[in-house]
């Protein structure tokens, strides 16, 4: 085919074909399959459907979109350098996959704006999207009034057989199709292919029929390779049914233009190479050198920037209109797209003296969510059908369910992967601050969603209860002796093991406060004494002398959590035996990591070498705190099933051992 003899929208779909055939040959590694087959499909959604400003990549009200195939990322950076996007140069498209590059590997939203999320990990991004379309859902049905809808955008996502094959994909599509989620519209790049060849060898289930007893709307474009029109009805279809999501099947050809590698596995994760990318221009009838675009395309696509700009205009003067009949709030919605919190909120999460009685940290947790919800109300988020044990609901608010969008108590069900994917594009989406819950042990069930959270610097608040061999009879299966560590070695994380009521209110005051850095909270089931000398103050530091002994210190006790008060109580023999004991807290390392260096040494002198280290879960990861010559109560076991109490006491964690242990170090 002559180039003469092409349409404009061939030419533009060509032209982001083979942007990403050049971009994957230059740099000699990534995925050039997936661009060439679904370019049509994406091109049709740019052009005629998604609402978004080039020039604004964070207009608040924009059309989300998401690559849940995020392998295929190079379809999504020749999308933006062609509608115009200042953050993709054709200099970042030749730089694809290169250092400190606009254009890494796989989509990644904290450096390249137009990407909304970061996706790669296949199905997250699917589960991202839901999580977009949520927030959505509920900041719509706050906020909108008759006449005036300030929130009204849609979901669009491509994702790919290997989506559709992970679980978190169809934990949070299930959930999604339970939700009644109209504004989210998936389409399927259904090609057949995977990385081990046909998807024949592995996959051949009926995807539509699966979301269909989803609950969701489900279309099929025989021929995505051609038919545009067949794709565009289906997106028109699929954007007037809104009781349901949908799922579009777009049937296309991997590698399509490629005569020998079209349609293999050959495609999908390698360079064409330039025999082979000869032969596809040949094929496709392209002329053009590499990374040029022809300018009948260039300005074609580029009327995008006019008309994104005309669109963010149009959404103004609704804002305009918006603020003059709903001051209070347009206020209050002006304030959440800022990302800004309410005044003095922090005075409302609950302070403890140690003459309080003794709490759960989870229950002071549930204090002081339920203290925060009324005066932070773009709080929202549940639990993965641990509500009770968990003691995450709001009781200023009913369930959000279909219809009741405006409620902000999420019922995830036993979904736990997907409840931390759909936070984290609730958290990306903006205007809201997510959290959610389940037990400790089950983070092994979400990890990946944990780490994207703090890789893609999305501050989810992950409430983790059960943290111990003390929650008991359960036993071992429920109890995360190594889970800490794992958790304390993702970077940007934030763990929280808070020792009482005034740590857990410390570590509430952090996560809400960072809204670029996720946090957990590892809760204890049994009861705990309030501590004196426990402040919120002292907590956002990481660790602080809990209580002190005149003069340089001969032993040092380091407590987190359930244990601190061990500590406490083992210090007050130790010094009746004329010892001289400091007690250190440690609620959060990384935080206390991240202190001068004065402060850490005022609070853990390098000169006292004697340290005991007390936490009940495995020892790994805190040689850091210890040194040569400390030691650790811990655990190098899994646990038993035996009343909490009980199963502490065989472990060694009781005020005796403690001082025995203390003693041992001393000689």
């Amino acid at each position: 085919m002559a180039v003469a003899t092409q349409t404009l929208e061939e030419l533009c779909i060509n032209s982001i074909r083979f942007l990403a055939i050049d971009a994957v040959e230059k740099a000699k590694s990534g995925h050039p399959g997936l661009p060439m087959g679904a370019a049509p499909m994406a091109f049709v959604l740019w052009d005629r459907f998604l609402r978004f400003n080039p020039k604004n990549p964070r207009w608040f009200d924009r059309d989300r979109f998401v690559l849940s195939a995020g392998h295929g990322c190079m379809l999504q950076y020749a999308l933006l350098h062609l509608t115009g996007y200042d953050s993709v140069t054709i200099n970042d498209i030749k730089n694809f996959r290169q250092w400190e590059s606009a254009t890494p590997g796989h989509p990644e939203n904290f450096i390249t704006p137009g990407v909304e999320v970061t996706t790669g990990p296949l199905g997250q991004g699917i589960a991202n999207g839901v999580g977009l379309a949520l927030a959505e859902a509920h900041l719509a049905a706050v906020f909108n009034k008759p006449g005036h809808s300030v929130i009204d955008h849609y979901t669009y996502v491509i994702l790919g057989d290997g989506c559709n094959m992970e679980g978190v994909s169809g934990e949070a599509c299930s959930l999604a199709g339970h939700l009644g989620l109209g504004k989210l519209i998936a389409l399927y790049d259904d090609n057949h292919i995977s990385i081990d060849g046909s998807t024949d060898v592995s996959f051949t289930e009926d995807v539509s029929k699966r979301f269909e007893a989803y609950g969701w709307h489900v279309l099929h474009v025989p021929n995505g390779n051609t038919d545009l029109d067949a794709i565009a009805s289906a997106i028109a279809t699929a954007k007037s049914v809104t009781d349901r999501p949908s799922m579009i099947k777009v049937t296309t050809t991997i590698g399509y233009g490629s005569p020998n590698k079209a349609n293999t596995a050959g495609v999908h994760g390698a360079a064409l190479g330039g025999d082979e990318v000869k032969l596809t221009r040949e094929k496709l009838g392209w002329t053009f050198a590499p990374f040029d675009v022809p300018q009948d395309a260039l300005h074609h696509l580029r009327k995008a920037v006019e008309r994104g700009a005309d669109l963010e205009s149009q959404w103004q003067a609704t804002m305009v209109a918006y603020r003059g009949a709903y001051p209070q709030e347009a206020a209050e919605l002006d304030r959440l797209i800022a990302g800004k919190l309410p005044a003095d909120w922090e005075s409302s999460i609950p302070l403890y003296t140690p003459a309080d009685k003794a709490f759960a940290t989870r229950q002071t947790s549930e204090k002081a969510l339920n203290g925060l919800a009324p005066a932070i109300p773009e709080l929202i988020g549940g639990s993965a059908d641990l509500t009770h044990s968990n003691l995450t609901l709001l009781k200023v608010s009913g369930d959000f369910q279909k219809g009741q969008y405006h409620n902000r108590n999420l019922r995830f069900g036993v979904r736990e992967h997907g409840m931390g994917a759909i936070c984290n594009g609730i958290a990306l989406h903006g205007g809201l601050i997510p959290y959610c819950a389940t037990f400790l042990v089950f983070v092994d069930y979400m990890r990946g969603a944990i780490r994207l959270s703090a890789l893609s610097e999305a501050g989810v608040i992950y409430v983790m209860t059960h943290d111990s061999i003390g929650l008991g009879e359960d036993g071992p299966t429920h109890q995360p002796v190594e889970t800490l560590a794992s958790l304390r070695a993702i970077p940007n994380l934030l763990v929280f093991r808070p020792a009482d009521g005034n740590e857990t209110a410390g570590a509430y005051k952090v996560a809400i406060a960072n809204r670029i850095r996720p946090t957990l909270l590892a809760l204890s089931r049994q009861a705990l004494p309030q501590l004196e000398g426990s402040t919120i103050s002292n907590t956002e530091k990481g660790a602080y002398i809990l209580s002190d002994s005149e003069g340089t210190p001969e032993v040092i006790l380091l407590g987190t959590g359930s244990e601190t008060h061990l500590c406490v109580q083992a210090a007050e023999k130790l010094r009746a035996d004329g010892v001289r004991v400091r007690v250190v807290s440690i609620p959060c390392w990384e935080l206390f990591d991240e202190q001068s260096a004065d402060y850490q040494e005022s609070v853990l002198p390098k000169a006292v070498t004697k340290r005991l280290a007390v936490e009940a879960a495995s020892s790994f990861g805190w040689g850091r705190y210890l040194g040569g010559e400390g030691k650790m109560i811990s655990i190098e076991r899994f646990g038993v099933s035996a009343p909490g109490g009980l199963a502490m006491e065989k472990f060694g964690y009781t005020v005796d051992n403690v001082v025995a242990q203390a003693k041992s170090l001393l000689g």
